[in-house]
């Protein structure tokens, strides 16, 4: 069994969340390392949805020009398997963005799936994936790793266009908590 002491940042803050925004919902932490980190019910335990949670320390504050601290609240980075997501049984990834400096949190929450889809048209087809979510404070999200400085900066004065990078509709959508909690 996996001791409760070692759930990392990320499933904490996506578990206290959950319990916090959706009180008629159960979060329950897996026995095992299964690919899934957080399962949450209805309040009657007959409905589940599966997440695997993904953490990021914020690198606006650490890592970006001073032209990009007021119009972005966050800046994560992740390294991922490929092969992971591809064989996820998880109904959900979730991204946890945690912009230190503004002191907000803001999540990532999409399917496996869509999410490889989405991977493979901006990265290819590599083994690893270096993925980098952009949250700015207009309630936008991008994944903005393999851009260059100009797009940067469109991205920062809200004039990036991309569909593919655009995860903004699935910025802070709870739906697939929200329907569990009646």
């Amino acid at each position: 069994m996996k001791p409760l002491f070692t759930i990392h940042a990320g499933e904490y803050i996506v578990g206290e969340f959950i319990e916090r925004n959706f009180r008629h919902t159960n979060v329950w932490i897996p026995a095992k390392d299964s690919g899934i980190d957080l399962l949450v019910s209805d309040s009657k335990n007959r409905n589940v949805v599966s997440l695997q949670v993904k953490f990021s320390r914020d690198f606006l504050a650490t890592h970006m020009p001073a032209a990009f601290q007021k119009p972005l609240r966050a800046c994560g980075w992740w390294s991922l398997d490929r092969r992971k997501i591809a064989k996820s049984r998880a109904n959900y990834w979730v991204f946890v963005v945690t912009g230190f400096e503004n002191r907000s949190t803001d999540f990532v929450i999409i399917k496996p799936m869509e999410l490889l889809r989405r991977f493979n048209a901006i990265h290819g087809r590599s083994t690893r994936i270096q993925n980098y979510f952009w949250v700015t404070e207009k309630g936008r999200c991008w994944e903005t790793r393999g851009l260059n400085r100009p797009e940067h900066f469109l991205i920062a004065e809200g004039r990036y266009a991309s569909a593919i990078r655009d995860f903004s509709k699935f910025l802070n959508n709870w739906k697939p908590i929200k329907v569990l909690n009646k």
